[in-house]
């Protein structure tokens, strides 16, 4: 994943609700059920995982995300070694994040000794001072709950809470909130033009989100429509099936709130979550 600065995103919009009654009737009182729905967003601990699966079933081609924090290779992309929940890489930035936090909490694990390396190799794909024993020790590593809990931390800082909150702030639901979070754990949200932000000043010259009065499937429409672009920049990213048939599949059925059953395809692979 790309390294990445703070998301510019807004206050949450605070929407005042009005009860009306006249004498003669009173609105009815929700329900417990369309109450949590108003409520949850993508931050809503079964919608995260349901998040959860669908990142990892592009990333991984597999809905077991938990079964990621060992994963490390380098997949060619020019970005050094990918590795963990979220795709951590040597090259961008945010594996020196985690491994620099992982030691914060536990001093002297098992890989503290490669934080030098990790420097000297941030911005590149090289793999200097980490061969050939680093992807070893990442494994090791992974067996701790305290280097689970770190890739998790560092997970919600970088990525999840900045996309939920723009998302939030933008007026749109769970799914749009999802789709910021796919946008973001692939693109960061740096300075250059297929970034997080830029991807989404390109969606808002085309259409306005919720929060501005516009129509909230228009306006994914119009972020997916930015996101391909700025995957087909990149031949590493240039398939787009984890747009097309997955977050646009779930669009194109309304579903906002990113309601089970779902079913998507990946890179030619079917899941479903129940």
């Amino acid at each position: 994943m790309l390294a990445i600065g703070s998301l510019l995103g807004s206050a949450l919009l605070a929407v005042p609700v009005t009860a009306h009654a006249t004498a003669t009737t009173t609105a009815a009182a929700p329900t417990a059920e369309t109450a949590a729905a108003a409520a949850a967003g993508l931050d809503d601990p079964a919608k995260k995982e349901i998040a959860m699966k669908i990142v990892s079933s592009a990333e991984n081609s597999s809905l077991d995300w938990k079964a990621q924090y060992k994963y490390i290779e380098d997949i060619d992309d020019g970005r050094g070694y990918t590795a963990g929940i979220i795709g951590f890489c040597s090259g961008t930035g945010d594996m020196l994040d985690l491994v620099e936090y992982y030691t914060q909490v536990k001093p002297g694990n098992v890989l503290a000794r490669y934080l030098p390396a990790l420097r000297r190799v941030d911005g590149t794909d090289s793999h200097a001072g980490l061969d050939p024993d680093f992807t070893k020790d990442w494994a090791k590593a992974a067996q701790d709950a305290e280097f689970k809990k770190a890739q998790d931390h560092e997970r919600d800082r970088v990525y999840f809470n900045p996309s939920v909150q723009q998302g939030k702030s933008d007026g749109i639901g769970v799914l749009g909130q999802f789709i910021y979070y796919d946008a973001i754990v692939m693109h960061g949200d740096g300075t250059d033009s297929t970034s997080f932000r830029n991807i989404r000043k390109r969606a808002l010259s085309k259409a306005k989100p919720p929060s501005q009065g516009g129509n909230e499937t228009a306006y994914l429409n119009a972020f997916l429509d930015a996101r391909v672009w700025a995957m087909k920049q990149e031949e590493a990213h240039s398939d787009t099936s984890r747009v097309d048939t997955a977050q646009r599949v779930f669009l194109k059925k309304g579903n906002l709130n990113l309601n089970t059953p779902l079913d998507w395809k990946v890179y030619g692979d079917s899941f479903h979550i129940g």
